[in-house]
């Protein structure tokens, strides 16, 4: 298993990854979008930047390949800036497929005091595929009826002038797939990071939409989630965090993840 963590501008390591013919299984990350996250203003963030990554998140994507993009919405002047819509609509106008438009749902959002809005408790987690997603590991859950007997109405085609209505009695699953909308509890260490991934959140994608030994990627790293469940999974991870601090905080993280497995 490989870990390998750039501490540089992630342009500059992709277009590097991009010429040595390094493609990618899966990306799981999350930008600073509309400057809500400036992380230690290392570097602006505006349009023209996401549209450079975006381009190269295609090219170093394989064909069937995923990208996780979690993001969500400044206010300014009073309105919602719709920037996750530009870069959804911008992503599918590059060749990706918009292939779920999932919701991360916090369980205790920071309580806001505005005029006239309700406190914001959830992200976009837009999931991105090159083509179809060659890999799709579905999370289950319990069925609440599981066991019970239900009647099923469909309708059949005998000829163009006869419709026959077929009656089936079904006994319901132990287990249905999840719903697109998933919550998680902001708790826990921020590690010296202002915008820590739930642990979960970064796991559950990547059991969702790759295999052991795939190749994930996360071209914002912060303070390395991504990376360190990466580790408890048999992935392969490459990581890339422009800020010293925060590179510095990954990477201690993910030593100490790889630490931990090696005395399991």
């Amino acid at each position: 298993m490989s870990m390998d963590l750039y501490n540089d501008d992630n342009r500059n390591i992709l277009k590097g990854l991009i010429k040595d013919g390094v493609k990618v299984d899966l990306t799981v990350t999350s930008p600073p979008y509309d400057n809500l996250r400036t992380y230690n203003k290392e570097v602006s963030w505006d349009f023209g930047i996401f549209e450079e990554i975006a381009k190269l998140l295609y090219d170093i994507t394989v064909d069937g390949g995923v990208v996780v993009w979690v993001v969500n919405d400044g206010t300014k002047e009073g309105s919602k800036t719709g920037t996750s819509f530009r870069q959804a609509l911008y992503f599918k106008e590059i060749g990706f497929n918009l292939h779920d438009v999932m919701i991360f749902a916090k369980k205790n959002p920071i309580p806001q005091f505005v005029n006239k809005r309700y406190t914001d408790s959830f992200e976009y987690m837009f999931i991105l595929t090159k083509g179809y997603p060659k890999t799709f590991n579905p999370l289950t859950v319990p069925c609440k009826h599981a066991g019970e007997m239900v009647t099923d109405f469909k309708k059949k085609t005998v000829n163009d002038d006869t419709v026959e209505r077929v009656v089936k009695n079904l006994r319901i699953k132990d287990k249905k797939i999840r719903d697109n909308i998933w919550y998680y509890s902001l708790t826990g260490k921020n590690y010296g990071h202002p915008a820590v991934f739930p642990y979960d959140l970064a796991l559950e994608h990547i059991l969702s939409w790759s295999n052991p030994n795939d190749l994930v990627l996360d071209p914002f790293m912060g303070s390395g989630t991504v990376g360190v469940a990466c580790y408890e999974l048999n992935r392969d991870f490459i990581g890339i965090e422009l800020d010293e601090s925060y590179y510095n905080i990954a990477k201690n993280r993910i030593k100490e993840a790889n630490v931990q497995r090696r005395l399991i």
